[in-house]
């Protein structure tokens, strides 16, 4: 999704509907109009105004420890001048999602989903610290998400009703183990990683199936743990204008009850345990800076378990969760950095 498109905060229909896209990004149109109590055709409208304006698309992705992808949470300092086109390139590359600028635009951060460890190991010992531009990088893995991936963003659901909420959940099971994709999948995912709606035909003739054997596997990786649907909207056009990484210390002992109350703030669209010092990330959305202020010391202050806290302001969004291009699997070896 573009960052550069014209600001236009959503009306409560449109928020609705991306929040009912957020629980079940695959309803039909007709099942999202019966819940949201408007007719097919508004919903329809609304939809594809906000997906060919560039304001919204719903994604399908698989779930990172499922697939055997390798996950850490990225910082990048450059000098001055160069986090714009490092934040470009990273975000060019098809393992790595989530690049925004921050601080005071001399800080890159991303997540990189790695193949491989090889292609981990790649990019962050060798191509990142050699880029000139590049003055420091540091790399935390991620052991655990909190919130984040399946189910979207509780928070955001502010404006649909419990009962229009319950009707469209669906539950994205906890499997263990890795689950092996094969080339059928492979060819299904790279579709819906650039439109999480498309329709069956569109799917079945990507991988060469019929249209109920496609639908089989859809429901198979769903019911399996593998594929999620999410919403890539920007924070802004739902009222949300100010967003923040947040890293904390917490003691080992109290991680694990300290990062499920931080993921299920409204404020917290996403919280994982990681490696290092602060070994508790999360992204932090408000609606102006005073917003910000009082969460941090009012919500999260109030959690006497955490130690150190460091709250760094994001400037920019160059890339949200989308990892692929046109044409490409997801598990192909990734460009270079530049």
């Amino acid at each position: 999704m573009s960052t550069d498109q014209r600001v236009e905060e959503f009306d409560r229909l449109d928020r609705q509907l991306a929040q009912a896209l957020m629980i079940d990004g695959r309803a039909s149109f007709s099942r999202l109009a019966e819940v949201l109590g408007v007719t097919d055709q508004t919903v329809t409208r609304r939809y594809r105004r906000l997906r060919s304006g560039g304001l919204l698309r719903v994604i399908g992705l698989p779930l990172g420890n499922r697939v055997g992808l390798y996950q850490s949470n990225v910082r990048v300092q450059c000098v001055p001048g160069a986090a714009g086109a490092i934040a470009d390139a990273l975000a060019r590359r098809r393992d790595i999602g989530w690049v925004t600028i921050n601080a005071s635009g001399t800080e890159v951060s991303c997540m990189t989903r790695s193949p491989s460890r090889r292609e981990r190991d790649l990019l962050l010992l060798d191509k990142l610290p050699r880029t000139r531009q590049v003055t420091g990088v540091s790399v935390k893995t991620i052991m655990h998400a909190f919130v984040g991936g399946p189910g979207g963003w509780p928070g955001l659901a502010a404006d649909l009703g419990a009962d229009q909420a319950a009707a469209l959940h669906r539950d994205f099971p906890e499997v263990p183990g890795e689950f092996e994709l094969d080339d059928a999948d492979h060819a299904l995912l790279a579709v819906l990683a650039r439109d999480g709606r498309a329709p069956y035909p569109e799917l079945a003739a990507a991988v060469g199936k019929s249209e109920s054997t496609v639908r089989r596997r859809v429901e198979h990786l769903m019911d399996n743990g593998v594929l999620y649907f999410d919403v890539e909207v920007l924070p802004v056009h739902l009222g949300f204008h100010v967003e923040a990484m947040v890293s904390a210390a917490v003691a080992p002992s109290d991680l694990d009850a300290v990062g499920r109350a931080v993921g299920s703030h409204p404020e917290v669209p996403f919280a994982a345990a990681t490696t290092g010092p602060t070994n508790l990330a999360a992204v932090v959305v408000c609606r102006e800076i005073q917003d910000l202020y009082e969460y941090v010391t009012g919500r999260m202050g109030a959690i006497k378990e955490i130690g150190q806290l460091e709250v760094v302001q994001v400037l920019r969004t160059v890339k949200r969760a989308g990892l692929l291009t046109d044409g490409v699997r997801l598990f192909d070896p990734p460009e270079t950095v530049y």
